[in-house]
């Protein structure tokens, strides 16, 4: 048996765990990853992704090759039988806090070669593809990893500091933790059929239509290039498993589309499930994306959970590789992502009961009702759970906003904070244990400081802040008490 050290093990190389790879590549880590496929899967699966996703794909390096690869998403409208609007959620083309559109759609393959070739020269980071484990032992000091390498007809093994989880629905991972899994009881089976058109100039919808009866429920997606997706409930049809006979899809298309303006790039039926784990970690192992939570697609919250999942948990994992362990930090993991999921999976339930036509405009409370009957949605921002810094402080727990510059070196102040925690103030401060900038050079910063009438900040490398500080208050004090609080 072959036997390797390293800092992080990251099991599963799709999305999420790329995503992770890339985010601890700033730090002078070892990362191994481990993936059981030896190739991407080429076919469309996540389709959408936000604001937050592409402020966090920016930070690593790939937003100017992904954005050639992606549209801007319009928003979604979802219609009745008769084709009356019932709930409107624009995506309107304006710059949001996270500093990009609130919205995008894209080719998952795309991303994940992206996302995989940002990391192949990095010579912290070790890939192997095409193996199967065998055997996570979580120790008081590593984590011990067996697996069997299908390539070479070998077994490895391979000790860490800390191992995540990124290993999807059936996790290996999420099996060695031993968690009890919560269902919040929505689970269909639904139809999902990818088309690519062979004409531009077809006349289909530039926005998602979620198409909502109790008879026959569906949703449509506009995707990038000729790309074109319908997902289709099942849960009423005795005889669903037919459904992908292709004289059974193209009668129910028939309405929108004809075998002659399109061809199928993939068909399959999934079960869309509403489930979340209890337990996120087991002392040095972390379960991330799916592997913790599953929801219905109906706001395209899929993939963009997992990432946000390894945002949270990157720069709290590089923090104890380089201080030490640190209890309180990384527990902390579990408790500020578990909540801001849970209110994305049951928002996303309540859509899929407006689409079943079983369920009413209390999506979210970001619904306002019209004159007419229909409603009007705002997305829905969750903050993040108890964790991390003082509930009481109005600020904890928020998104940084992503401020752009005019005449700078660089484009926006991002730039300037990447991988460990800062303090902006209004003045020099001298104090060993924080990173400090003096934000009187930036006019832009200034100006978000006066309007929340506070003299400093401290921001997470997740670009969520840690803590506030008002003018009458201590500032080496506040500095020791939000560095006490990673335990």
């Amino acid at each position: 048996m072959i036997h390797s050290n390293c800092n992080v093990l990251i099991i599963g190389f799709g999305p999420t765990g790329a995503v992770l790879a890339n985010l601890l590549s700033k730090y002078n880590l070892s990362v191994h990853v481990v993936e059981k496929e030896n190739k991407i899967y080429n076919l469309p699966r996540a389709v959408h992704f936000d604001d937050e996703i592409m402020r966090i794909f920016k930070s690593i390096g790939v937003y100017k090759k992904l954005i050639k690869k992606t549209i801007i998403n319009k928003g979604t409208k979802f219609i009745d039988d008769d084709n009356k609007l019932i709930l409107d959620w624009p995506r309107p083309k304006v710059i949001t806090d996270n500093g990009f559109y609130p919205s995008y759609r894209f080719h998952q393959p795309d991303l994940e070669k992206i996302l995989k070739k940002n990391i192949s020269s990095k010579k912290n980071i070790k890939i192997e593809y095409n193996v199967e484990l065998v055997k996570i032992e979580n120790h008081n000091n590593f984590v011990k990893a067996d697996y069997f390498d299908n390539g070479k007809k070998i077994y490895k093994s391979i000790c860490a500091d800390y191992l995540v989880g990124c290993d999807g629905a059936n996790s290996f991972v999420k099996n060695v933790i031993g968690t009890e899994i919560i269902d919040f009881g929505f689970e269909e089976e639904w139809a999902v059929i990818d088309l690519i058109l062979k004409k531009k100039n077809i006349n289909l919808p530039d926005r998602t239509i979620q198409y909502c009866s109790k008879k026959a429920p569906a949703t449509y997606c506009r995707n990038v290039g000729r790309r074109r997706r319908w997902e289709i409930s099942l849960s009423k049809s005795k005889n669903y498993k037919n459904f992908l006979d292709e004289k059974n899809i193209w009668k129910f298309l028939s309405k929108w589309i004809t075998p002659n303006e399109a061809k199928f790039e993939r068909k399959t039926i999934y079960t869309f499930k509403s489930l979340i784990a209890k337990k996120w970690r087991k002392g040095r192992i972390f379960i991330a994306g799916d592997a913790a939570h599953l929801s219905p697609p109906f706001m395209g919250q899929g993939m963009c959970a997992g990432i946000r999942d390894v945002s949270n948990l990157f720069w709290k994992i590089a923090y104890c590789c380089t201080f030490g362990h640190k209890e309180k930090l990384l527990q902390s993991y579990e408790t500020e992502r578990f909540e801001n999921v849970k209110e994305y999976i049951i928002t996303t339930i309540h859509m899929g009961k407006l689409l079943n036509s079983i369920g009413d405009l209390n999506v979210s409370n970001t619904v306002k009702e019209k004159q007419d009957g229909s409603g009007t949605m705002t997305s829905i921002k969750p903050p993040l759970g108890p964790g991390l810094g003082s509930r009481k402080d109005k600020l904890r727990g928020k998104i940084f906003p992503y401020i752009f510059f005019k005449n700078k070196k660089f484009n926006a102040f991002d730039e300037y904070y990447d991988k460990e925690l800062i303090l902006l103030s209004k003045k020099e401060l001298k104090n060993k244990k924080i990173k400090n900038i003096n934000i009187s050079q930036f006019d832009e910063v200034l100006k978000f400081f006066d309007k929340l009438n506070i003299e400093a900040l401290i921001v997470r490398p997740d670009r969520y802040i840690l803590g506030s500080l008002d003018k009458k208050s201590d500032m080496n004090l506040f500095i020791n008490k939000s560095i006490l609080e990673f335990g």
